[in-house]
């Protein structure tokens, strides 16, 4: 079961299948005959647009109205290039015990895990849960799931309905004075992403003066937005994570603190730049100018620039605390030059830590680590839990990995280079799905 995980991890990260954010990009159509192939049997497959393809499977369960448990993972990866990285990023090369290649933990390394542990209940090898329980692999996450999971949500309720949900991101566990925590991914930031469009009056580049330029107030767009401080939250997750951390008593006041909390964050940078940042995303409104667009030749006065921008927003930020925040740092005269177009508009959601599945993932962590020890995450970044979460489902995404990379490595390599994960930590993530699916099905009817 556990190599069988890792040779359907390379197999997926061969296929290749690189989302550009364009309908036709993604091509996961070859990770479905792949999970076909490596299930046995086709399974329902959704095509919304050729070649992007979900394939979904179902364990029926041995209980009327018993919770169904689904396993979600996306077979699609962000773009890479080969400079930057040790091997191939489409290679799938295995080298120091470690997995190689883009997706190996965003997120093919938890759907090839969550595979090898739902094939033992399509084969028969374990006892069907009193629930259904549920695998989709899922198209066109990394492109906000309109051909893949909002899809299937949107249209195809009936067949992907569940109650609970195991997905990403997982984490790896952190040392404390206490001894290793796990954290658990119960909820994620919401997603404001906007395009900003420029204009300006066409000229001759060689008189540019007194003329618009889309260009430039474009990039005088891009560096206030990248220098201005944002907006601070506080959350339920972060005040757990500095909790567990048990931090000296004036550090973890002052990262409560929506007055001192820049500075601790400056502080921390100083040694450790990747928690630094993981610290600021999980506190802040982010905006993140990612994408440029503008004019049409070198002597040719831009008439249009455009920029995309990511936004993520905590609990209690919304469309108007971001409408408010551009107007504040671009000041009247250039806010009103602009047109801003939504590309993306998705809240904040979580889950509670409660329930059948909140026991079952400590559950999994107490067998395959020795410690219930876990906490909840908000995720800074966004998955297809968030088009199931406002219907009432209850989704996490955990794993358990070895101690070969601290968690600012590892999420520095999450649409980073030389992205991979460590065989071990593959084979430890099945032991721990493998339990807590299996401790789900007890706990789901239990009382």
């Amino acid at each position: 079961m556990k190599s069988d995980a890792v040779e359907l991890l390379v197999a997926l990260i061969q296929n290749g299948c690189v989302n550009d954010g364009t309908p036709d990009s993604g091509g996961e159509y070859r990770s479905v005959e792949t999970l076909q192939e490596f299930f046995g049997r086709a399974g329902e497959v959704f095509e919304p647009h050729p070649g992007r393809q979900s394939v979904l499977y179902r364990v029926k369960g041995t209980t009327p109205g018993a919770p169904a448990l689904m396993l979600m993972g996306h077979t699609d990866v962000v773009p890479a290039t080969r400079d930057g990285w040790q091997h191939d990023p489409f290679a799938g090369i295995i080298e120091d015990g470690f997995v190689w290649g883009r997706g190996a933990v965003d997120m093919l390394n938890l759907t090839a895990a969550m595979a090898a542990v739902f094939r033992l209940y399509l084969s028969g090898d374990r006892e069907p849960l009193p629930g259904d329980l549920l695998y989709l692999a899922a198209a066109d996450e990394e492109a906000g799931g309109r051909l893949g999971a909002k899809w299937l949500v949107d249209n195809r309720w009936e067949a992907v309905a569940c109650d609970y949900q195991l997905t990403e991101v997982a984490y790896p566990a952190i040392t404390t004075p206490e001894g290793l925590a796990f954290p658990v991914s119960t909820g994620e930031k919401g997603a404001y992403w906007r395009k900003v469009y420029a204009s300006g009056v066409p000229g001759h580049g060689s008189q540019p003066y007194g003329r618009e330029n889309a260009v430039i107030d474009l990039g005088r767009v891009i560096a206030k937005l990248a220098d201005a401080p944002t907006p601070v939250g506080v959350t339920d997750e972060w005040r757990a994570i500095v909790e567990v951390l048990g931090l000296a008593p004036e550090l973890a006041n002052a990262l409560l603190d929506p007055d001192q909390i820049d500075a601790a964050i400056e502080a921390i940078a100083a040694a450790d730049p990747e928690m630094a940042r993981i610290a600021h995303a999980l506190t802040h409104l982010t905006v993140s100018p990612n994408v440029v667009h503008g004019g049409v030749k070198s002597n040719v006065i831009a008439e249009e620039g455009v920029a995309e921008i990511d936004i993520r927003s905590l609990p209690g930020q919304d469309e108007t605390t971001i409408d408010d925040h551009f107007k504040k740092v671009l000041g009247t005269e250039l806010y009103d030059r602009l047109r801003f177009e939504p590309i993306m508009d998705h809240p904040d959601t979580s889950s509670p830590t409660e329930g059948p599945l909140w026991e079952a993932v400590g559950d999994g962590f107490e067998e395959s680590a020795g410690t219930r020890r876990r906490f909840p995450y908000r995720i800074s970044g966004g998955t297809d839990a968030r088009f199931f979460r406002p219907r009432g489902v209850v989704a996490y995404g955990a794993a358990v990995y070895d101690d070969r990379m601290t968690t600012g490595e590892f999420a520095a390599i999450f649409h980073g280079h030389n992205e991979r994960v460590s065989v071990q930590s593959l084979e430890k993530t099945v032991e721990f799905l493998a339990t807590t699916v299996e401790r789900f099905g007890v706990r789901s009817v239990a009382g």
